[in-house]
């Protein structure tokens, strides 16, 4: 391929999953280690902090925490520090703040103050070195190597992998869900290629996408929807399954694009009857998951079977490919989508 390819690093961060996925779960000793000192502390509450991709990460972790801890968690809004300076009571509360790039103005403020005010603080990035890491008592590291494309990939999916495996580790476990998870997600891009070539000829002239996933998922929908609309400029929203059918529904035509994550378990059988529902508005379904040859879409691209609390590992690939994809037919370079950078200077 022409070294100045438009896509060039984005398809090759995609293909390097599997190879980093290996890399991380092969660290799950190490991952454990803070775990430990989770487990050991025992905190009352997690509050999650991110941003853009890691925020969507940060999603997937909650349901992990809540569903496999059994301990309620939020999502931090960062600006209620870093803006209005409230200072809340995080006694006994552990503060996990996650960053690609561990390099976010507003999460590295938030982070010291939730420190201050007594929060076990626990950042999560694929930098060491960052700032993110001294203002946290603790840290884990990603470890998926540099990324040159501006849309996260390999950084998103092992950033799942690493919060599945410290979590994991929290409640005593050593991984086993993940143990093939570097041969499935071969499998799984293998797998993906000529629907996902299908699915770009299909929505290439759309104007309007719509993701929609339930339980786990709700993260790989919030993400793929990301990926569509930072990589192609198509207006992608994200919903949850539930929410779709509480009033968004009526702006879906035949139109409309959808891209429904539909994987083997609860959250996934919960989607069954939205994806009926929206398929008879006429919109084109694109069903993605372990659990797609049996919804009632347009059309499906079937996933490997995994535990379903890891299901959104391997979901996301086939939609960073169809990312990548629509955004080269419709003329553009995924690497460097306009007025994005890697680093967000938000306060």
């Amino acid at each position: 391929m022409n070294d100045d390819a438009p896509g060039r690093h984005m398809r090759a961060e995609i293909a390097a999953q599997p190879e980093v996925f290996a890399a991380v779960t092969a660290r799950q000793a190490e991952i454990a280690q803070v775990g430990a000192v989770l487990a050991d502390r025992a905190p009352r509450f997690v509050l999650l902090a991110a941003r853009g991709s890691s925020d969507h990460a940060a999603l997937y972790a909650k349901y992990l925490i809540e569903v496999l801890l059994e301990l309620p968690a939020g999502l931090v809004s960062a600006s209620t520090t870093t803006l209005y300076g409230a200072k809340p009571d995080l006694s006994d509360v552990l503060y996990l703040a996650v960053s690609q790039s561990g390099g976010s103005p507003d999460l590295i403020e938030a982070t010291r103050h939730a420190r201050w005010q007594g929060a076990l603080t626990v950042a999560v990035t694929n930098n060491p070195g960052s700032p993110l890491n001294e203002a946290a008592e603790l840290s884990v590291n990603i470890g998926a190597g540099t990324e040159l494309a501006v849309a996260a990939t390999k950084t998103y999916s092992a950033t799942l992998l690493t919060l599945y495996l410290l979590i994991d580790s929290v409640r005593g476990g050593h991984g086993e869900s993940v143990k093939d998870l570097a041969e499935l997600a071969a499998t799984a891009l293998s797998a993906a290629s000529d629907p996902v070539a299908e699915a770009v000829a299909r929505y290439r002239y759309v104007e309007r996408m719509v993701t929609t996933g339930r339980g786990y998922s709700s993260a790989t929908a919030a993400e793929g929807a990301l990926k569509l609309a930072e990589t192609t400029y198509l207006s992608a929203r994200a919903y949850s399954g539930a929410d779709l059918l509480h009033g968004p529904v009526a702006a879906i035509d035949a139109d409309t694009g959808v891209v429904a994550i539909t994987s083997a378990g609860k959250g996934g059988e919960a989607m069954r009857d939205v994806v009926n529902t929206v398929r008879q508005r006429g919109a084109d379904v694109l069903a993605v998951g372990s659990a797609a040859a049996d919804m009632p879409a347009s059309s499906r691209i079937v996933l490997p079977e995994t535990a379903e609390e890891v299901a959104p590992i391997l979901e996301v690939l086939p939609l960073q490919s169809l990312a990548l994809g629509l955004s080269l037919a419709r003329g553009g370079d995924p690497d460097n989508p306009r007025g994005l950078s890697k680093v967000t200077k938000t306060l």
